[in-house]
């Protein structure tokens, strides 16, 4: 596996853009959809399997339990202050 470049995430290997049109395919597919993860793998593209888009969610569902569970801190962001 090649290492991260700063176009992908650090934790999963997948582009802004691809995450981006992951997180459209879940707002078009929800959990009744008939074959949801064929039909979320052929929206992302660049040769996504459905068992790795599945995979992705469930990584996904995992860090939204730890951040609501408390385990991840919440990012302090600085305002812009203008």
């Amino acid at each position: 596996m090649s290492s991260s470049s700063s176009s992908h995430s650090s934790s999963s290997g997948w582009s802004r853009s691809e995450n981006k049109r992951f997180e459209r395919a879940l707002a078009l597919y929800d959990d009744g959809t008939e074959d949801r993860w064929e039909k979320v793998a052929d929206f992302i593209g660049r040769g996504t399997s459905p068992t790795e888009a599945k995979r992705h969610y469930e990584r996904l569902l995992e860090d939204v339990q730890s951040i609501e569970s408390g385990d991840v801190p919440t990012p302090n962001y600085r305002s812009s202050g203008k």
